[in-house]
């Protein structure tokens, strides 16, 4: 084959293929408008929207969805009016499926959703305290039939313990390898699980003996930080806008909320812990508690422990407030934070 055939044929399979599917590339004949081009909203309005058709190609149906979850499908209709209450809060994706002509268009809008009051905000009482290992860089800490669990980190010092409350005494403890930086914990079904930070590896153990049964991945998040679970589900922080859930069987990332307020949505939220059906998060680095509504990521109340920290032993170790601990049982509130020397039981009371 000379070079000019050559060339002939070369020109031509591109020509082909550029007339052939354009796998989603080509520029769509249509739109989505949403009324006043908003793109925030509060969860007590209504977002409204409708298909634009640049063409007037003959529509046959239009679905819609928000996030994964299908809203509306339309008959020859391109109009949406969404009431947000029951939608998750956060940033969240508007999608239309238009179909035309034998033909399927994927329209996307990116919205933020916020929550329509802002959180109420908490102080606390101190009621009691009790001693804790100085050295401990608390990470996680739950109770499990009144006895305490807690996850303590740091490269080469990370560990699992199970601790006597009034005493501080240590009843059973396993060290991990140096190479695992131990986060937050949780128990649930005869199992406790650990997470590590930045080794994209969770940890099972039996909770009698603390013999590890096995371990998981991370999937979708790239970091560990806190995990509580509600009896059913197991939630896990990451360090970004997202808290997952998780299945407590495969420990896969099912889905997420953002935990989100009336301004803004939260990021850096660490240990977790379930609290009468809302997930109490610390904010790394924070003295603030946020109290979060697990079914649409909304930050009902906000706890502020300024102070807490002042009335531990100071000492160049001292780190900040990280260890939320419920004892269902006693209806009781612990915290405390990393390298402290005291967990503190306290009452919170609205400010």
């Amino acid at each position: 084959m000379n070079k000019f055939n050559l060339l002939l044929v070369f020109t031509l399979s591109i020509f082909i293929f550029s007339c052939g599917s354009n796998n989603g590339k080509k520029k769509s004949d249509f739109s989505i408008q949403i009324t006043n081009d908003q793109s925030e909203f509060s969860i007590d309005e209504k977002l409204q929207a409708t298909i634009v058709n640049t063409k007037n190609r003959n529509i046959d149906s239009v679905s819609f969805y928000f996030g994964n979850k299908h809203i509306e499908s339309s008959q020859n209709g391109n109009d949406l009016q969404l009431e947000l209450q029951n939608m998750l809060l956060g940033n969240q994706t508007l999608k239309a499926i238009v179909y035309s002509e034998e033909n399927s268009d994927t329209l996307t809008k990116n919205i933020k959703v916020l929550n329509d009051k802002a959180p109420v905000v908490y102080t606390y009482e101190i009621l009691n305290s009790f001693p804790h290992d100085i050295s401990s860089y608390t990470q996680g800490l739950e109770f499990h039939d009144g006895v305490l669990y807690e996850s303590a980190g740091q490269y080469g010092e990370s560990k699992l313990r199970k601790l006597e409350l009034e005493t501080g005494e240590v009843l059973n403890e396993i060290q991990l390898d140096d190479q695992y930086f131990a986060e937050g914990l949780t128990i649930l079904n005869g199992n406790i699980y650990q997470l590590t930070w930045r080794e994209d590896t969770g940890f099972i153990y039996d909770l009698e003996d603390f013999q590890k049964k096995g371990s998981f991945g991370y999937n979708q998040s790239k970091e560990g930080w806190g995990l509580c679970n509600n009896g059913e589900k197991i939630f896990k922080s990451d360090g970004t806008e997202k808290i997952w859930i998780l299945d407590p069987e495969t420990l896969a990332e099912q889905s997420y909320i953002q935990p989100t307020h009336h301004k803004s949505i939260s990021t850096k939220l660490n240990e977790l812990e379930w609290v009468n059906g809302k997930i109490y998060a610390n904010t790394y680095q924070k003295d603030g508690v946020a109290i979060i509504n697990p079914e649409n990521g909304a930050i009902e109340g906000l706890i502020n422990f300024s102070g807490l920290r002042d009335k531990v032993t100071q000492h160049n170790e001292l780190d900040v407030l990280n260890g939320i601990a419920y004892n269902s049982e006693t209806g009781k509130l612990y915290v405390t934070g990393k390298n402290w020397d005291k967990i503190f039981e306290v009452k919170i009371v609205k400010k």
